[in-house]
């Protein structure tokens, strides 16, 4: 019998932990776009190439995530969307004194 719910509570953490990595695509393009509204406010010669970036991974982003049939599809949307952040917090780095 403790086999039985030791395996049924692993199954549900399984299914869970799927659903989790699915739903947390609309989070990270979020924090994505709001750093990227923020770098946008004070462009500069230096920064403009890493904004432009980071609006590419982010469009890759919602496409692999809008797209996604897999949790593979899933993965690739975060990556993107975490390269795009990266990219717009760097960029906002570089136009503070």
């Amino acid at each position: 019998m403790l086999r039985v719910i030791t395996a049924t509570v692993m199954m549900v953490i399984a299914v869970l932990a799927g659903v989790a990595w699915a739903f947390n695509c609309p989070v990270v393009i979020k924090q994505a776009e709001d750093m990227l509204k923020k770098a946008e406010a004070k462009p500069n010669p230096d920064t403009r190439p890493l904004v432009d970036e980071a609006k590419k991974y982010l469009a890759e982003a919602k496409a692999h995530h809008e797209n996604a049939k897999t949790k593979r599809d899933h993965g690739d949307a975060v990556r993107k969307a975490k390269f795009a952040l990266a990219l717009a917090e760097e960029a906002v780095t570089l136009q503070t004194p």
